[in-house]
């Protein structure tokens, strides 16, 4: 019996991990909305803001799906999202036409840059204790 408690704990655990995924992510949709973005825009956003930190940094979007936590279709269409907004530039890789490079506009820094103490705030809230 004592198998069966633990096993039903550790479902238990998981499901509270999942639940408060859930909640978190909901949060961050809802502070971020007014600014025209949802939890996985400001993922990416933040993913390129630390992986290419200065102006005309580049960066593969392979590295970005390793991170990202979506399918590659759904990255592609989010990265198109933010480049139509004007947040991100595309291009494709000069060594591997396979290949595509992303950076952060401007608008894209200044943006993650004003909304990003927001995302701070939901976690530190959502996660604490």
């Amino acid at each position: 019996m004592g198998a069966n408690a633990a096993g039903a704990r550790l479902g238990e655990q998981w499901r509270e991990i999942l639940c408060l995924h859930a909640r978190t992510l909901c949060e961050i949709d809802r502070v971020l909305h007014p600014y025209g973005l949802g939890a996985s825009d400001f993922e990416v956003l933040d993913i390129l803001a630390s992986e290419s930190p200065a102006d005309g940094d580049l960066c593969r979007v392979q590295n970005i799906a390793g991170r990202a936590h979506l399918s590659q279709s759904a990255l592609s269409r989010l990265i198109g999202r933010l480049e139509k907004d004007g947040l991100v530039n595309r291009s494709v890789c000069a060594e591997d036409r396979r290949g595509v490079w992303v950076a952060l506009t401007r608008r894209g820094r200044d943006l993650h840059a004003e909304v990003l103490p927001l995302q701070r705030e939901v976690l530190a809230r959502m996660l604490d204790g």
